[in-house]
């Protein structure tokens, strides 16, 4: 084969499908649909691509927004917001949202970062727009989602754009869509770059995975920022023709979640750990009607056994749980309804969060890359189609998160021989004590199975003689004193006295981000305070 040839085939192998052509689709085949519902409001699939187009034009024609540049986005979930994703896409730039709770600060770093040329902002966020503006990003233009003193309005600029006709951008496999920011849990953010062809992948892998027979007929909750993977989760849904439902508030409200469940014949809700035990220790998930509910994902963080169980005997057998970071879009393991069992019987696999995704490998590895049995700890690594090719501008920190081309995730871990993955908890997180190695999840599951237990987090601190020893940091149980409550009694059986924490510690709650995990970083610096 000659080489022009082998260039034409080559070239010709990298070219995708654009992710916004998913709302051509559902626009062409459900025009009249309803597409997206906030509060009062409803729009169409017609609608919403009619809409998408209008602001793909604007951004392209009037503000020079060329194939390849960052748009920042500040904002809470709205329609807005995700229509701008799929401007973004359209003509092939990065859509760059953030978590609408962060500071002002934190933002203009990410619009740093990120080199965002632009940026669309909630109007009640102008000190985070105005810290931006300050930033040394490359800023040309600011869009507001509703009238303000810092740049047009959003809905205004779609009104004198509608019906104008846009192309959408040719794009490869690697080109990226999405900046998608780390939570920052241990320093500062890094951009990991999504692409067109990974996140098609991702998006077929969810609904194969996490959702087996999503149709137009499927109605999807959001309860979580749609800035990461409820971003993720709504593609999917915009992939098969079904509507997304927001919560009319930025405000969690559980007796309002319920309710939107009851009334739209919610299908499928993603959310968190933390965010799944409130609703279902809420006294709203029984005054509603919910028997709609066929999946029930919940990732972002483990999930106690305790916890699992009291949402299997509320909901039924719902429950799919995955694992994954955002620089594999979640992609790692799943553990589906069938898999999550009440009990303690030899079938329930207490503790594992599932075996690996389709398309998807992973390997546990000891420090110098060796891969490990069966039952041994070490690093979990995966590697497939999910993986992200690499963070933004950032060449010290994609040379630490690859090694012989697998993604490492800093999550420690064991498999059984039948390919189950267990996490022990995060490399960050284990702490030596006297020459052992102790992972504070074991030691927080065994806890929280202590009925005045609601929340806890175990942590390291150091120890003249031990070197670390392990602290918990407790919540007791709504109506327990935790005066009365003698944990170390109650752990003396069931795990290894070396493993004992030294100290009980019982806060009225534990910090957690914007993304419902309890974020051990802030509860370090508030002990060492």
């Amino acid at each position: 084969m000659n080489g022009a040839a082998e260039h034409s085939i080559e070239s010709a192998s990298r070219r995708v499908m654009n992710l916004s052509h998913f709302v051509t689709q559902a626009g062409r085949r459900f025009p009249e649909r309803i597409a997206f519902v906030w509060g009062d409001k409803c729009w169409t699939w017609r609608e919403i691509d009619r809409r998408i187009d209008a602001m793909s034009c604007a951004l392209a024609e009037t503000y020079g927004v060329k194939k390849g540049d960052r748009v920042l986005v500040q904002s809470q979930n709205c329609n807005q917001m995700f229509e701008s994703m799929f401007a973004c896409f359209r003509i092939g730039a990065v859509w760059v949202p953030t978590n609408f709770r962060q500071t002002p600060e934190e933002v203009a770093y990410q619009a740093e970062a990120s080199g965002a040329v632009g940026m669309i902002c909630g109007n009640m966020f102008a000190q985070h727009q105005s810290a931006c503006a300050a930033s040394s990003a490359p800023l040309r233009f600011f869009i507001s989602i509703g009238e303000s003193a810092f740049g047009p309005d959003y809905d205004t600029i779609v009104s004198q754009h509608d019906g104008r006709p846009v192309e959408t951008a040719a794009v490869e496999r690697d080109d990226p869509c999405w900046f998608l920011f780390t939570s920052g849990t241990t320093g500062r953010p890094k951009a990991a770059a999504l692409t067109h062809g990974q996140m098609a992948f991702v998006i077929t892998n969810h609904l194969c995975d996490l959702m087996p027979g999503t149709t137009e007929e499927d109605a999807s909750l959001v309860v979580a920022p749609l800035s990461h993977g409820a971003g993720v989760h709504q593609l999917t849904q915009v992939a098969r023709g079904a509507k997304t439902v927001l919560l009319a508030t930025d405000r969690f409200d559980i007796d309002a979640a319920w309710a939107l469940i009851e009334k739209w014949r919610i299908t499928n809700v993603f959310t968190v750990p933390t965010i799944l035990k409130l609703l279902v220790e809420h006294p709203a998930v029984d005054r509603y009607d919910h028997s709609s509910l066929r999946h029930v994902i919940y990732a972002g963080a483990p999930m106690y056994r305790t916890d699992q169980e009291h949402a299997l005997t509320k909901l039924g057998p719902v429950l799919v749980q995955y694992f994954g970071l955002g620089e594999v879009t979640g992609n790692i393991t799943v553990l589906p309804p069938n898999h999550h069992r009440l009990g303690d019987g030899p079938d329930a696999r207490i503790g594992t969060c599932g075996f690996e995704r389709t398309g998807m490998q992973v390997a546990i590895k000891s420090p110098d890359g060796t891969e490990l049995a069966p039952g041994e700890t070490g690093e979990i690594c995966v590697i497939g189609p999910a993986v992200f090719p690499g963070y933004f501008n950032n060449p010290e920190a994609n040379s630490k998160a690859f090694r012989d081309g697998w993604f490492c995730t800093g999550d420690v871990g064991h498999m059984d021989s039948e390919g189950f993955l267990y996490i022990t908890g995060r490399a960050s997180d284990m702490y030596i004590s006297g020459g052992s190695n102790i992972y504070p999840r074991e030691i927080e599951e065994k806890i929280l199975a202590h009925p005045g237990i609601s929340e806890v987090a175990v942590l390291g601190v150091p120890h003249p003689v031990w070197g670390e020893v392990g602290v918990a940091v407790c919540v007791a149980a709504p109506g327990t004193d935790a005066a009365t409550l003698d944990i170390d009694s109650w752990l003396m059986d069931k795990i290894a006295r070396y493993k004992l924490p030294k100290r009980y510690l019982f806060w009225s709650e534990l910090p957690k981000s914007g993304y419902g995990k309890v974020v051990k970083r802030v509860i370090r610096e508030l002990l060492a305070r």
